[in-house]
């Protein structure tokens, strides 16, 4: 048994380590784990760049990666607490946006302002609990190559959004959104394909 699985297996040790990476009270990792351990541990590909006021809520024990020529604009906030992010190359998140694993986001994607993707959910059924004392559920988001984003959706957990699909501005998604398709609304259903044979998108 590895020492990380050791640690995870008990729980005095989850909770000194957990301590160690994470002040009390508080989400984002020390100062010590983003200035010592971060740049090292995840990737971050050639010209690529995270503008220095996008918050990094980004932690060791799961995988973060930045591909080439993407950027990350200020104000936006990216954790890897409950899953990994990958961003693909040349890709964009907007102002203001907030990604939360587990996601994968494809090459050439464009996120407007203000998108939140997130892959976490908390558990509500015990009603001795408050939801933020209850289990975390988990269900990764994939986000296909060539996708459009627009300003201010919302991408709800175990959504796929396949390659070339464009999000109208202000949608919620809660289902698959296929390829090379349109969708718009809350919830968000497809207004629009393009349509192979004809060369066209078709109204649906």
């Amino acid at each position: 048994m590895s020492i990380s699985e050791k640690i995870k297996a008990n729980p005095f040790l989850k909770k000194i380590a957990h301590w160690m990476l994470i002040p009390s009270n508080d989400f984002k990792p020390r100062w010590w784990v983003r200035t010592f351990i971060n740049p090292f541990k995840h990737k971050k590909g050639k010209g690529a760049m995270i503008r220095w006021r996008t918050r990094m809520d980004v932690f060791p024990f799961n995988h973060f990666e930045l591909g080439a020529h993407s950027i990350i604009e200020d104000f936006s906030t990216i954790n890897n607490g409950v899953g990994a992010v990958r961003i693909g190359e040349r890709s964009i998140i907007g102002i203001g946006c907030t990604v939360i694993g587990p996601v994968e986001i494809g090459n050439q994607v464009m996120l407007a302002q203000n998108i939140v993707i997130s892959g976490l959910n908390h558990g509500y059924e015990s009603i001795e609990l408050s939801p933020a004392e209850q289990k975390v559920i988990t269900k990764k988001i994939t986000i296909a190559d060539e996708v459009w984003i627009g300003a201010n959706c919302v991408i709800t957990a175990g959504v796929t959004i396949g390659k070339h699909a464009v999000v109208g501005a202000g949608s919620v998604v809660t289902k698959d959104i296929p390829e090379y398709s349109v969708a718009v609304g809350n919830p968000a259903r497809v207004v629009k394909k393009y349509n192979n044979l004809s060369k066209i998108w078709e109204k649906i």
